[in-house]
């Protein structure tokens, strides 16, 4: 089942066209990016001179305008050259698509930094903190910013911020203490104050250098103060967070090229044929695919329904669910890919061990599986009980 049948416009086919065109830069530099830990900074620079990461900008801020479904459809493709470089621009293209589309600035602000943007310029939340788990929660950060005359001052440390040594902005959560709430803090790379504590040593996404960023007394001025919530950040509707379940489908598709190509090639001396002959791999493969298919409909369909005004108010709890099922279902599709091939698929150099790696890393993303279950429930009883 080919992802093929979600392509429905111009821009669509002109971008997966785009993208095909680094296909090859993309998935020949994964095994060193993982290797190595070394973050895939040609591959974004890439993506930067492509006018990519301008995509999720408005037209009207100069920018491609583009859908969550379109998004999803090209980070699904990004993820099946190389998942650190797919996660990675993906937080980006998010970030983005969500401050533009709920407006969180002034409109002089979004202004300048849409420019900024269109320069290349790279950003990406950083929310998590080591004694709050993951911020959709609702912890409050120990990240401060107190008011000191016409300056916000931030202190703090945040980890998992993918793509650290590139970006160039950074949407820092904080406790404002004067509001009793979270705020979010734009703040420039070369702030001072503002340094990069290299703690990312992990066995999945190697390559997002998903580093901790340590805030000395930064001061923020009043006009990058972006946003303000007294509620969980998880109870927002916020659909350009499915590049995140687009990204392990992604992987999922690679695993599953992979082990169909390796069946149909493989003859050992002890069968006639390929291995791809026997009814096992053939189970295997069927249900590969019946996984892929389902998981890539509730994906899209989801997509689509946010991106609908008229149906997006009837969306609950079905961006969570999405990530849940996708994320799941492509750590289920790894599994049985590598069955298939078996034990050399733990080889090292063999791209298979990896996407085993990668593919887990989802369940560790935003939102939990538990908290999306516990939702679920909770809304089923609170309908019935209206």
């Amino acid at each position: 089942m080919s992802k093929e049948l979600f392509i429905t416009t111009d821009q669509q086919r002109e971008w997966m066209d785009k993208l095909k065109g680094l296909e090859m830069q993309i998935r020949n530099s994964a095994e060193k990016t993982d290797r190595l830990a070394s973050f895939p900074k040609e591959n974004i620079h890439s993506l930067v001179e492509l006018g990519y990461t301008a995509l999720t900008l408005p037209k009207h801020y100069g920018g491609g305008g583009i859908t969550v479904t379109d998004m999803v459809l090209m980070q699904e493709t990004l993820a099946s050259y190389d998942g650190a470089t797919a996660l990675s621009i993906g937080w980006h293209q998010g970030a983005v698509g969500d401050l533009y589309e709920n407006e969180l600035w002034k409109a002089n602000r979004l202004e300048q930094f849409s420019k900024e943007v269109l320069n290349g310029a790279l950003v990406n939340r950083a929310a998590s903190e080591a004694q709050t788990g993951s911020p959709t929660r609702g912890g409050r950060p120990r990240t401060t910013a107190v008011k000191e005359g016409v300056y916000w001052v931030i202190n703090g440390q945040k980890n998992f911020t993918s793509m650290s040594p590139v970006l160039t902005h950074f949407l820092v959560s904080a406790w404002v203490d004067e509001e009793e709430g979270i705020g979010f803090f734009l703040i420039d790379r070369n702030s001072a104050g503002l340094s990069i504590q290299e703690t990312w040593n992990t066995v999945g996404m190697r390559g997002t250098e998903s580093h901790d960023i340590v805030l000395d007394h930064v001061k923020v001025d009043e006009k990058n103060f972006v946003e303000f919530s007294k509620g969980r950040r998880g109870d927002k509707l916020n659909g350009w967070l499915l590049h995140i379940p687009a990204c392990y489908l992604g992987i999922a598709q690679a695993a599953r090229d992979y082990a169909v190509k390796y069946a149909v090639e493989y003859s050992p001396n002890s069968i006639q044929g390929t291995i791809s002959d026997l009814p096992n791999v053939q189970s295997h493969i069927g249900e590969i695919d019946l996984n892929l298919m389902k998981a890539r409909h509730f994906l899209y369909s989801v997509a689509a329904a946010y991106d609908d005004p008229s149906r997006r108010k009837f969306i609950q709890q079905e961006l969570g669910a999405a990530k849940h099922v996708v994320t799941n279902a492509a750590i289920r599709i790894v599994d049985q890919a590598m069955r298939i091939v078996g034990a050399k698929s733990l080889d090292l150099s063999n791209p298979m061990q990896r996407y085993y790696r990668d593919v887990r890393a989802g369940l560790h993303n935003p939102p939990m599986d538990d908290m999306v279950i516990s939702k679920l429930a909770h809304t089923a009883i609170k309908d019935m009980n209206k």
